[in-house]
């Protein structure tokens, strides 16, 4: 039996952190301390850059780890694979994913970069979310954007779309270059995360009205180099497509 209107979230929760490979200000490797501050705030959706494998135990690694925490549905884009494990970025979620794309968003000899695509399947219906690890350098970032911009363009017009990550956005050019597709955007600085300057890490999203407010966590300063961007965003205007989809369908003519 489908649970009533009113008994399903109004809101998601949503989460984007570099977590600096787990390690802290205090140059120590503690995952603990990155999962304790994330469930803190209770994300159904979570993407987080700089997940580090390479010399871990490999019985307990942290994707495993972060999923048994923070959401049992996840996508993982892997940018470095060596031996002793991998690095890269993540996507987890509380809520199923589908239709996961990992789109390669590299340019040249610089270091390798994705993008997560996938389609949650929330409680009050689907939504697309976006998540990456832009580059550092100007010439890259600018042709990766491209690409996110495409992505962007390629989704349903009708199709509510989060985009988040770490965009290494030091002079706003992303910004500029997604906001005419995603009207709303965190505004957060987070880098470095002792005394932030830079808003390098963002949550863009559409419609205009689905972002109802963001904040960050001074307190990750101990766990990384980076604060995490926390938004909730209103699942109604989120996956109001769906239901535009949905009456659009029941009015076409049956034979």
């Amino acid at each position: 039996m489908n649970a009533p209107v009113e008994a399903l979230p109004t809101s998601a929760r949503i989460l984007t952190w570099n977590i600096h490979k787990g390690i802290g200000a205090d140059r120590r490797y503690d995952l603990g301390r990155i999962i304790d501050l994330a469930r803190r705030h209770e994300p159904d959706i979570v993407a987080l850059q700089e997940v580090d494998s390479r010399g871990r135990d490999p019985t307990n690694l942290p994707l495993a780890a972060l999923k048994m925490a923070l959401g049992s549905h996840a996508a993982e884009a892997k940018t470095i694979v060596a031996e002793d494990g991998h690095y890269g970025h993540v996507l987890i979620s509380r809520w199923p994913l589908e239709a996961i794309v990992i789109h390669d968003v590299s340019i040249g000899r610089r270091e390798p970069r994705c993008a997560i695509d996938a389609v949650i399947q929330s409680p009050r219906g689907a939504f697309r979310v976006i998540a990456t690890h832009l580059g550092l350098g100007l010439g890259e970032r600018k042709r990766q954007i491209g690409k996110l911009v495409a992505l962007a363009r390629a989704a349903d017009p009708a199709e509510g779309v989060v985009m988040l990550g770490d965009f290494n956005d030091w002079h706003g050019e992303v910004r500029r270059a997604v906001t005419d597709l995603l009207p709303a955007w965190s505004f957060l600085r987070t880098f470095p995360s002792r005394r932030p300057i830079f808003k390098l890490d963002r949550i863009f999203c559409r419609p205009a009205g689905a972002l109802t407010q963001c904040w960050t966590d001074t307190e990750a300063g101990r766990a990384s180099d980076h604060l995490p961007v926390i938004a909730d965003l209103a699942l109604e205007a989120l996956t109001a497509g769906n239901q535009v989809a949905a009456e659009a369908w029941s009015s076409q003519p049956t034979i």
